[in-house]
């Protein structure tokens, strides 16, 4: 069974450290704390630059809810369009209607920008009303794969309906179990479902550099704490769902 492993990251230095622990695919986000947001211009043309890993940036004008706005969505056109000229493989997009449906005719055009780019529809699926219809419409408009938990906040809890969907999908569409996606649970999601893309962020925090630490700031994890992840970490993701 061949097996692929997408890490979210959040800024460059995450970005390379998943890519030196062996990460196959990264989604490149901004805010992570809020879900992912769509990273800096600049941010995706170094990451292309310097990285020979698969790119899939989020296209997420902000955080909050899947219910766009018609300038939201222009946002949305726009900056796939300029990721497709940096060269990123693909992206990841997410669409609702305020009643729980996706919102398929934007999405379908988001698709046929992005083209011939692989697009992920993201967690947004597990907000949506009923996600057996959603994923018919999903592989109908062309989409790659789909992002889910399972409709519960984290895959562990939403493992049978993962198992179900991708049962459903048929290989018609790829079904990536994501977010408590973790190095003592991802054999079993992938056995319990039968997924074989899984989707984690291994997120953790660091101290920061600075020598000087404003008294006034010392405790502000915003100021003095910074995104991280462990290389190692990844690696060991990688060793405990292929064994190798």
């Amino acid at each position: 069974m061949s097996y692929l492993i997408e890490i979210a990251t959040s800024d460059f230095l995450t970005t390379r450290s998943a890519v030196e622990g062996g990460a196959d695919r990264i989604e490149l986000c901004s805010n992570l704390a809020e879900g992912g947001t769509t990273p800096s211009a600049g941010l995706v043309r170094k990451c292309r630059e310097v990285f020979n890993v698969l790119f899939y940036p989020i296209i997420r004008p902000r955080g909050g809810d899947f219910l766009y706005t018609k300038e939201e969505f222009e946002i949305m056109l726009h900056d796939i369009k300029l990721f497709k000229e940096y060269g990123c493989d693909g992206v990841v997009i997410g669409l609702l209607q305020a009643d729980g449906t996706i919102d398929l005719s934007r999405t379908a055009k988001l698709v046929e920008a992005a083209y011939p780019l692989g697009v992920t529809f993201h967690r947004a699926f597990d907000r949506c009303l009923d996600p057996f219809a959603a994923m018919e419409q999903l592989i109908g408009i062309g989409c790659e794969r789909i992002l889910t938990s399972g409709q519960q906040p984290e895959a562990p809890a939403g493992v049978e309906l993962i198992a179900r969907l991708n049962q459903a999908a048929d290989n018609r569409i790829i079904i990536m179990p994501g977010s408590g996606v973790r190095v003592g649970n991802v054999r079993q999601l992938a056995d319990q479902t039968g997924c074989t893309e899984l989707h984690s962020s291994l997120r953790r925090k660091t101290k920061s550099s600075m020598q000087f630490i404003h008294p006034a700031f010392a405790s502000s994890e915003e100021s003095y704490m910074n995104n991280a992840i462990s290389a190692d970490e990844v690696r060991q993701l990688k060793k405990a769902l292929t064994g190798n």
